[in-house]
C-alpha cells in the first residue's frame, strides 16, 4: 500500500480550513461579500504558488525544502499549525458577525499557497 505524502495532506487540510473560513465569513460576515471572499481566496492562492518560484529565481534565493521532512519528524507538528490557525480564524466570524473578513481570507489564502508550494516541491524531489 502506498503512503500518502505528508506535504500533500498538509495542503489538503489547509485548503479545507480555508474553505471553512470562506464559508463562515460569507455566512456571518458583512452581507454581499461572498463573491469577493471566494475570488480573493482563489486568486491569492494561485498567484502565490505561481509567483513564488519566479520571485525566488529573480532574487537568486535557493529553493527551500518541503515543510515536512522525514529526516525531522518535528516538522510535521510545526507545519500542522497552518491548518490549525486557519481553523481558529474561521471561528472569528461566528463570534464577531457583521464585519468584512477579506484581509483574514487573503492571509489564510497565502498560508494555503505556502502549503501547496511545499507539496509541489515535495512531489518534485
Amino acid at each position: 500500500m502506498n503512503r500518502i505524502e505528508p506535504n500533500i495532506l498538509l495542503a489538503v487540510s489547509t485548503g479545507v480550513a480555508l474553505i471553512l473560513l470562506v464559508m463562515t465569513a460569507a455566512t456571518f460576515g458583512e452581507p454581499g461579500n461572498t463573491p469577493k471572499y471566494v475570488i480573493s481566496a482563489v486568486v491569492c492562492s494561485v498567484l502565490f504558488v505561481a509567483l513564488n518560484g519566479w520571485t525566488a529565481r529573480m532574487m537568486k534565493r535557493p529553493r527551500p525544502q518541503p515543510m515536512i521532512s522525514a529526516a525531522s519528524p518535528a516538522t510535521a507538528v510545526w507545519a500542522g499549525l497552518f491548518p490549525l490557525l486557519v481553523i481558529v480564524a474561521a471561528v472569528a466570524p461566528v463570534f464577531l458577525p457583521g464585519h468584512d473578513y477579506g484581509l483574514l481570507i487573503i492571509i489564510a489564502a497565502v498560508w494555503f499557497g505556502v502549503t501547496v508550494d511545499s507539496a509541489i516541491r515535495a512531489n518534485r524531489s
